[in-house]
């Protein structure tokens, strides 16, 4: 093997393992911001959201409870390697609707584009994960 191809080699495998970390690195911190600080708020003190927030949560209690647990099912499920692309196409959609829910319910369309980011985020995350949807059919199907 010539010092060129050994090269052209190196380099081929690289971007896969840094492309992998950056992917882990982000499930991880969203994962864990989407258990600790988003979801986790809305199943511990819903009331306490609605009271401080009345015009952001005019949404019912049951409606944002279910919510809560979507986002914390889907943190949870950003760490595990089979779920990982499930939990990002539902925390896609999460995010697509808390983005609509700012920008045409709330009357703050300034929050919107943080959700449309993350939505985005999410989108190429269960794209490079799409894999382990594959994965998660094979074994539904034991």
């Amino acid at each position: 093997m010539t010092a060129i191809s050994a090269t052209r080699t190196t380099l081929a495998v690289r971007p896969g393992k840094i492309r992998n970390r950056v992917l882990w690195t982000l499930q991880i911190v969203l994962g864990l911001f989407f258990i600790i600080a988003s979801g986790g708020p809305k199943l511990v003190i819903p009331h306490t959201l609605m009271d401080n927030n009345a015009t952001a949560f005019s949404i019912p209690l049951a409606l944002l409870v279910f919510i809560g647990l979507a986002e914390v099912a889907g943190g949870i499920g950003l760490m595990v390697p089979r779920l990982t692309a499930a939990a990002a196409i539902g925390l896609a959609i999460v995010t697509f609707l808390a983005a609509g829910f700012n920008a045409f319910l709330a009357d703050a369309p300034e929050l919107a584009p943080f959700p449309l980011v993350l939505t985005a985020i999410f989108a190429w995350i269960a794209y490079e994960r799409r894999a382990s949807i594959t994965a998660v059919g094979a074994l539904l199907e034991r």
